[in-house]
């Protein structure tokens, strides 16, 4: 009988029946905190990808990693990226770039009754609770199993897009959303789990309670933030105890200094046709089984590192390409991958631009990139109002905290 105490007969004891796991309260304290405007939230922002887009995913990362030849030889994956930042050995090694951008979700706790916890969503309008212990195993409850894992009652999380019309833009939105409330919640209960802990759990919770076929790049974008290049360990950092699904060895490619000019070549546009990303990750995962697929997989994995160097090194006509490359080998895995974004793939190609629907391609986000200002402009004004931009800045941090710790 689990929970109960057993006595010398061999019996239960009553008295340890009668009591209950007691969960971490926060309702009187966030009652507390309401009273005097200081209401503890985490504003957890977006990313925008690029080639290595789904390389994250759990069974890519499986699929394709090997040990790198700096772990075979005893050497520290870290001190070897710090001492050749170029990291030739890690090209054809599983990896995503991530630029965290100024959208997201902003993730408030509320107080609520003492014994339960909820989850409501603003965009979405809709709001599931239930007493904590007790929420059943369902994919309408993924975002309330997250607060329960971490024990806590009277509260209720309630998230809200920063910018009105960004979910299902290609941008993360799920998973961000997912990463906040795991970020708030450990916050909340004295932060027991570390970063690469929390990506791992929001990453397993959103794909097992079939919400999305997701992996750790917008959760890890979460937590770190800034224009980065992240090399995915998924048995964990080789030399590295303790370490597990969630790590990765994280390299700044652009510094702030850096940001106008990439951001004077970049546009996100929304093509207004949605799909679940889901479908199209499906897609991804399923080439992994099919041997004269492997080679198409090897070319991403190629296009993924000439994109990480062509944005570390500044070489602006290498990220178009690298786009063009990443773009071409998986449309050549899914027909499908471009629908809703043929039209603006063929103008910004006349004018020597490039497109990339984010993530999986699902969500209707797409990147366009030109290696000219002017000629991201050019693009501007021959697509005109045919599709919706998405404003955005780069950020150097992936979160923000608010009046936390909670007093």
């Amino acid at each position: 009988m689990v929970g109960a105490r057993i006595g010398p007969a061999g019996g239960a004891s009553g008295s340890a029946l009668a009591c209950a796991r007691m969960p971490i309260r926060l309702a009187s304290r966030l009652r507390a905190a309401e009273e005097d405007g200081r209401l503890p939230a985490v504003r957890a922002y977006h990313r925008i990808d690029g080639p290595g887009s789904s390389l994250d995913l759990r069974e890519f990362q499986q699929a394709t990693w090997r040990l790198p030849e700096p772990a075979r030889l005893g050497g520290s994956l870290r001190l070897e990226a710090a001492l050749d930042p170029s990291m030739p050995w890690s090209r054809r090694l599983p990896r995503t770039v991530a630029l965290t951008i100024d959208t997201g979700t902003v993730v408030r706790a509320e107080p609520f009754d003492e014994d339960a916890i909820a989850v409501r969503s603003v965009e979405y309008d809709s709001e599931v609770s239930g007493r904590t212990g007790a929420i059943p195993a369902t994919r309408d409850n993924w975002l309330l199993k997250i607060v329960e894992a971490f024990d806590l009652s009277g509260v209720r999380f309630v998230l809200r897009n920063l910018v009105e019309g960004t979910h299902s833009s290609g941008l993360g939105g799920s998973a961000t959303a997912a990463t906040g409330t795991a970020l708030l919640a450990n916050h909340l209960a004295d932060r027991p789990l570390d970063a690469p802990q929390l990506v791992g759990l929001a990453s397993r919770m959103e794909t097992e309670f079939g919400v999305s076929l997701t992996g750790t790049q917008e959760q890890s974008n979460v937590l770190f933030g800034g224009v980065v290049d992240y090399l995915w360990c998924p048995w964990g950092e080789p030399g590295v105890p303790g370490s597990g699904y969630g790590s990765s060895i994280r390299t700044t490619l652009v510094g702030e200094a850096g940001y106008d000019e990439h951001e004077r070549r970049m546009a996100s546009v929304h093509t207004g046709r949605h799909r679940a990303s889901s479908d199209t990750n499906a897609a991804w995962v399923g080439a992994l089984g099919a041997p004269e697929r492997l080679p198409a997989i090897g070319h991403k994995l190629d296009a993924a590192y000439a994109y990480r160097e062509a944005l570390r090194t500044r070489d602006w006509p290498g990220v178009a390409e690298a786009i063009r490359a990443y773009r071409a080998t998986r449309t050549e895995l899914c027909a499908d991958y471009m629908a809703g974004a043929d039209e603006l793939h063929t103008v910004a190609g006349t004018i020597g631009g490039a497109v990339f629907p984010l993530g999986a391609g699902g969500g209707g986000g797409v990147l366009v990139y030109h290696e000219d200002p002017e000629g991201l402009d050019a693009i501007r004004e021959r697509v005109g109002d045919a599709y919706r931009e998405i404003d955005f800045g780069l950020r150097a941090r992936g979160h923000e905290l608010v009046n936390l710790p909670l007093m």
